[in-house]
């Protein structure tokens, strides 16, 4: 049977059994390889207090950017506090924490700091309760902690206004989802036939074609891709972020797993984009581990100045990369201040060398960090 036989893979005859040309993933498979080498060597050096500063920025990135994907916005410092409590990182003042906020942390946590315990479906039902906390997705109730039963119709991803719907991407049946999981999670627990980040690429794409839940299947198939990789790399602890580089190339993304959908059994090419992507991630890291050290230089340098809260929560916002340019007004609306107390702040660290204004120009006035 051909791709011209059927809409969708898993309407193949051979359905799950995956191909895919090794020999021409050898190249990629070689690259990650390499550039997680490289990574790892440098963590190496660094420490155990910053290889955990280098874990907390990968994980708090990985939760953010899991959930952009979908259109979800969390607060980026409730996520790093909620991820530094867990982990035991001291970072200073805690950012209060919602139960959503929560329910991703733990998602994420238990697929890698647990990576070696067995997936069950009593664990992905756990997942899935915790993305949704309140049975409801955005103003709609949902199955929670258990598989879709599409009373409503068949598991569609589409796009487009109604009545001029695109769809994408249609799912199996929902009868059919107790004993394709099972077949799943036999594979995914079982001895691996294939190399470790080929699996995970595999499994990922294996979650999101059965697509079992009334929503977060893309958030979960992220997680289990991360449940394998941490077992690929045989360490718990994270230190780069494929979904951030997911987010990053989202158009890529979804244009690669619909055309995998409508193609034939050989994923080559969705290996390929994956192995070429993590690469990606693990160069990024790269850059993370860099602001980690900056970071860690910055306060080593500054540690007998005194500051007061909001000078610490802008200098550390600024060695987090800051987004855009940091103006006086900027700083007045993240301190929750007074203007005149933002250019107070400012001022101060300006005559101490700490700030210089910005060479850029423009209407208002920009600082950054003296390097």
């Amino acid at each position: 049977m051909n791709s011209g036989d059927y809409n969708y893979i898993w309407q193949a005859s051979e359905w799950p059994n995956w191909r895919f040309d090794l020999a021409e993933l050898a190249g990629p498979l070689a690259e990650v390889s390499r550039a997680q080498g490289l990574l790892m060597g440098r963590l190496a050096d660094v420490g155990v207090a910053l290889r955990d500063q280098a874990s907390l920025a990968a994980l708090t990135e990985d939760v953010v950017k899991t959930s952009e994907i979908e259109g979800e916005q969390l607060n980026v410092e409730s996520v790093r506090s909620s991820i530094a409590r867990r982990l035991g990182v001291d970072i200073g003042a805690l950012a209060p924490v919602d139960r959503h906020v929560e329910g991703v942390v733990e998602m994420v946590l238990d697929a890698t700091a647990n990576c070696r315990a067995e997936l069950t479906r009593e664990r992905l039902f756990g997942w899935h309760a915790a993305l949704f906390p309140t049975g409801y997705s955005g103003l709609s109730r949902i199955r929670v902690g258990g598989w879709r039963d599409d009373a409503r119709g068949p598991m569609q991803v589409v796009s487009g206004p109604i009545g001029r719907q695109r769809v994408h991407f249609e799912a199996p049946p929902a009868e059919r989802l107790e004993s394709e999981i099972g077949r799943f999670l036999d594979w995914l627990n079982g001895a691996a036939n294939q190399p470790p980040l080929i699996k995970a690429g595999l499994g990922h794409l294996w979650l999101v074609t059965l697509h079992p839940f009334d929503d977060g299947n893309g958030r979960i198939a992220r997680a289990i891709g991360d449940l394998l990789l941490a077992r690929a790399d045989d360490s718990p602890q994270r230190f780069y972020s494929l979904s951030a580089q997911i987010q990053r190339e989202r158009r890529a993304y979804y244009d690669i797993l619909e055309r995998t959908q409508q193609q034939s059994m050989d994923v080559t090419e969705w290996l390929v984009w994956f192995l070429d992507t993590l690469h990606r991630a693990v160069d990024q890291a790269q850059l993370t581990l860099d602001r980690v050290l900056a970071r860690s230089r910055f306060w080593q340098r500054w540690a007998s100045m005194p500051l007061n809260e909001r000078q610490l929560k802008l200098l550390n916002r600024l060695l987090d990369g800051f987004e855009g340019k940091l103006t006086s007004s900027k700083w007045a609306a993240i301190a929750k201040c007074s203007p005149d107390t933002a250019l107070r702040d400012i001022n101060d660290l300006l005559a101490r060398g700490v700030l210089r204004k910005s060479d850029a120009g423009g209407r208002s006035t920009s600082y950054v960090l003296v390097e």
